[in-house]
């Protein structure tokens, strides 16, 4: 008899046991995991500052650091992964239009103002005839270029309404533009006397854009930064409380504090 208890008890912890490890993937699927693609400043940076905002919600944040403007939209209409957070709305117009892609903007996060930078000149006066001048070579940030540089004289265009090129600037007072892809624009800057750079890029190379550039973009610049998905996932339920997680206070605090005006909350 005693024998048979045994048995009989050996039966059913095996049931419970049995019964505890069913237990364990139901909590794993509890859990919904994310992935953005990002460059690493200033988007990296913050989209860390989210993840545990969405742990609390259930959701694993995955970071994917990427180096330039192409392949960030590229794995997210492939679907590779389920978002991004580098650019801005003009970028993404342009890139859907250029690759057919169906990408689309969730929300906007901050403003990286374009600055101008020179390790030849410490003022944008003291620019000598036949300077060189850097420029990002993707069509929309060229013409935000172009009309930074009109804004203070240093070009004219022959109007500043819609996306400008070479083919708008009406007087250049001998100055030389060199188109270079944006993320290798600080890279140049010991070989032309100014350089445009967007402030991710310029922040990765250690300079600050508030003390640095000797001209600048103000915080009225149209071009918010945003969170891009597929279609198809614009609706879904962890993409949404990625975005609203990326316009918390929190968040806001976190982009004044770190960048003071280097970088401007948008929400």
């Amino acid at each position: 008899m005693k024998r048979i208890l045994l048995i009989s008890l050996a039966f059913l912890l095996a049931l419970i046991g049995i019964g505890c490890n069913h237990t364990h993937p139901k909590t794993s699927e509890q859990t919904k995991k994310i992935t953005v693609a990002a460059t690493q400043v200033p988007h990296a940076e913050i989209l860390e500052q989210v993840k545990p905002i969405l742990k609390k919600d259930g959701i694993d944040l995955e970071i994917k650091v990427m180096q330039d403007y192409i392949l960030p939209n590229k794995v997210v209409a492939e679907g590779e992964v389920d978002a991004n957070f580098f650019q801005h709305v003009p970028f993404l117009e342009e890139t859907n239009k250029k690759n057919r892609y169906q990408l689309v903007k969730v929300t906007g996060v901050h403003i990286e103002p374009l600055g101008a930078y020179s390790k030849k000149v410490k003022k944008i006066s003291e620019l000598p005839p036949r300077s060189i001048i850097a420029v990002p070579n993707d069509p929309t940030n060229l013409s935000r270029a172009l009309l930074l540089l009109d804004s203070h004289g240093i070009i004219k265009l022959d109007n500043r309404d819609g996306d400008k090129t070479e083919r708008n600037v009406v007087d250049w007072k001998t100055y030389v533009l060199k188109p270079v892809e944006a993320a290798l624009l600080p890279r140049v800057l010991d070989e032309v006397n100014l350089a445009i750079i967007n402030t991710n890029f310029a922040l990765q190379a250690n300079l600050n854009p508030v003390k640095d550039s000797l001209i600048i973009e103000d915080k009225n610049s149209p071009y918010v930064n945003i969170l891009v998905t597929n279609r198809e996932k614009e609706k879904d339920e962890a993409i949404q409380k990625l975005a609203k997680a990326l316009n918390s206070p929190e968040v806001k605090k976190f982009i004044e504090e770190k960048y003071k005006g280097a970088v401007v909350p948008a929400f």
